[in-house]
């Protein structure tokens, strides 16, 4: 501990006992996970690929073709968000009410953008690529690549093919973006033969290398707030983990006895993607560390063999995940949805009820500069999060 950390926690030492004395405890149940299978009827395989408050988007293959689809919390609420006059559609983003994805037409796939309606879809392809995509969309942005000159580059739009910025900085052979928040772009660059997970701020110049010590592969593959989620490998097997701007900032989020694992999105403190455990894929969500994995596979019935999460947001009462599982019953890929209770905060240890071990546990971790003790997400640890996180635990659970 530094002098100056001690002298902190000396000044709030004091104040921490006498609220702990006061608090009576009270264990909560611990919420469960339920599972929300939203493949549509007659549809030969689906998919659900990204999540926002309580929509959904993904595809679903219906007479032979992949229709982009949006859900609303269940599977009769499906909405085709398909062109007319197009031979396939996914929707890869959403928020606020866009959806992002691809339409192709005439023999091309077309980086597109809804809202709601396959009525409302607009073409963001941008003049002379021979191909593109928008895999992401958040803030007004719209990000993924376009293929422009035999090479993919990266891509950033608000909401017009005019609008598009070339993100492929200098010296790559390829890139793309797989999330935007805040301004700020997420994915990767190719540079001398090495995949490299990247961050941008809104131009090619701005472009950060998040390639972590001793990586031969990264992608960034979600964004939010000031942190990123996806992979990286040393050449063995791709762990999960997070960034916080920098290719130092890299915390390894793999977990114990998992051969291989990836985060695909991140929201407010939780990440979501998969673990392969044996031979089979498991979809997965964390909370900010290795030892936070839960098995998301687990809740599901057990015709599904493999799945993977591909999206988590909340509506701020509810967690939502999204994903696609192989159903061997069916034999086909079906999009999921797993949902719960957004989960108390002030429960740091995660043991389902608040407990005097929380305030140790949280403590412990603030000491120690763990990044989940930033309770107010302000300015770093500092000793305001300490009175925050206790006021929390006085105030329960709801």
């Amino acid at each position: 501990m530094t002098a100056s950390r001690f002298g902190m926690m000396a000044n709030v030492a004091t104040t921490t006992c006498a609220m702990i004395a006061l608090a009576a405890l009270t264990p909560a149940a611990s919420a469960q996970w339920t599972v929300t299978n939203l493949h549509p009827a007659g549809a030969t395989e689906s998919s659900a690929r990204a999540t926002s408050g309580g929509q959904h988007v993904g595809s679903a293959e219906l007479g032979g073709v992949f229709r982009a689809s949006l859900w609303n919390g269940t599977t009769v609420s499906r909405v085709d968000l398909h062109p007319a006059g197009a031979t396939l559609s996914v929707a890869l983003g959403i928020t606020s009410g866009q959806q992002g994805g691809i339409a192709q037409l005439e023999g091309v796939y077309r980086a597109s953008l809804w809202s709601g309606t396959a009525a409302s879809r607009v073409d963001l392809h941008p003049t002379g690529a021979t191909y593109s995509i928008a895999q992401t969309v958040g803030g007004g942005q719209q990000g993924g690549f376009a293929d422009v000159g035999g090479v993919q580059r990266a891509s950033v739009w608000t909401g017009t093919a005019a609008s598009w910025v070339d993100l492929n900085p200098a010296g790559s052979t390829g890139s793309d973006v797989y999330a935007v928040s805040g301004g700020r772009q997420a994915g990767y660059v190719e540079v001398g033969g090495v995949i490299r997970a990247s961050l941008w701020s809104g131009t090619a110049a701005s472009w950060v290398d998040l390639r972590p010590a001793g990586s031969v592969i990264s992608i960034a593959y979600a964004a939010y707030g000031t942190q990123q989620a996806g992979s990286s490998s040393t050449g063995i097997a791709n762990h999960a983990g997070l960034w916080s701007g920098t290719a130092a900032s890299w915390v390894d989020i793999h977990p114990a006895g998992a051969s291989y694992s990836e985060a695909f999105a991140i929201i407010d403190g939780y990440q979501a993607g998969f673990a392969r455990v044996g031979s089979a894929d498991r979809a997965s969500v964390w909370s900010g560390t290795a030892a936070s994995w839960v098995d998301l596979h687990a809740f599901l019935p057990a015709a599904f063999t493999s799945s993977r999460a591909t999206g988590v947001s909340s509506d701020g009462a509810n967690l939502f995940v999204t994903g696609t599982g192989a159903n061997s019953s069916t034999g086909r890929d079906e999009a999921l949805l797993w949902t719960r209770p957004v989960p108390c905060r002030a429960d740091f240890n995660g043991s389902g009820g608040l407990e005097v071990q929380d305030i140790f546990d949280f403590l412990n971790a603030w000491l120690a500069g763990d990044p989940r003790a930033n309770f107010n997400g302000v300015n770093g640890l500092e000793v305001q999060d300490i009175f925050d996180f206790l006021n929390a635990w006085l105030a329960g659970c709801p």
